[in-house]
């Protein structure tokens, strides 16, 4: 895995709203800070702060109103901030890994077969990613009779695993994390956690929003704080 460093310098972004007479908010405060490879950074803030917003500006869903954002790679640097949407998608396949809140997939399309994507993309031999992704199914304790299933019909905590199967399966070195641990049981959370100590050591950097108190204090390295506007 390369090893990629992201920093970032008073980041901003704010919000049009149209439908109110083009009234705009600021979505969360300028915000400066570092993601090295081999840590997990974990933010923190209020409901409404803009940690998840953060977390789509880093990949690519928003773009910048203010600031800097720099990928940095031993063969360089790339300038983020005004990186074209064409090239996005490359780069959300190859560098930046991510795992929102809830699943989003195309109907009918089985739960091995999202978790198989990011490799197939990538050129990965079909066997290969076959095997790779019932082993990460397995390693999550989704039922084998699901995985021939649309995860649209499974339950919020069975589209989760799904969901972090896909997103760390590829072994991504920049990879973002939107509560992932939300709808598990303790044994699926202690199974999350055991990733992201796996993705470290390899050497991704990490950052994540973790509602759960015990599971951030054992994968965070650092904290960014992410103040309330109000």
């Amino acid at each position: 895995m390369p090893q990629l460093r992201l920093s970032a310098h008073a980041l901003t972004k704010n919000f049009t709203l149209h439908a109110q007479g083009g009234l705009c908010i600021d979505a969360m405060p300028p915000l400066s800070f570092e993601l090295h490879a081999g840590q997990c950074q974990v933010l923190l803030g209020p409901s409404g702060a803009g940690k998840s917003t953060l977390l789509k500006l880093l990949h690519g869903n928003y773009r910048l109103e203010g600031g800097s954002l720099t990928l940095h790679a031993d063969s360089g640097s790339l300038d983020l901030a005004t990186l074209p949407a064409h090239a996005w998608p490359r780069l959300r396949r190859d560098c930046i890994g991510y795992v929102s809140q809830f699943l989003r997939v195309v109907p009918r399309v089985s739960a091995l077969e999202v978790v198989m994507e990011p490799l197939l993309e990538r050129g990965v031999d079909p066997a290969e990613a076959h095997a790779r992704a019932i082993a990460m199914l397995r390693r999550l304790n989704l039922p084998e009779r699901l995985w021939s299933l649309a995860p649209g019909t499974f339950s919020g905590g069975e589209q989760q695993r799904v969901n972090i199967a896909r997103g760390f399966i590829a072994e991504l070195p920049i990879l973002l994390l939107d509560e992932p641990t939300a709808s598990l049981d303790a044994a699926n959370r202690e199974v999350v956690i055991e990733l992201i100590e796996a993705a470290k050591a390899s050497g991704a950097a990490l950052l994540g929003i973790f509602h759960d108190e015990a599971v951030r204090e054992r994968v965070a390295d650092g904290y960014i704080l992410l103040e309330s506007r109000t």
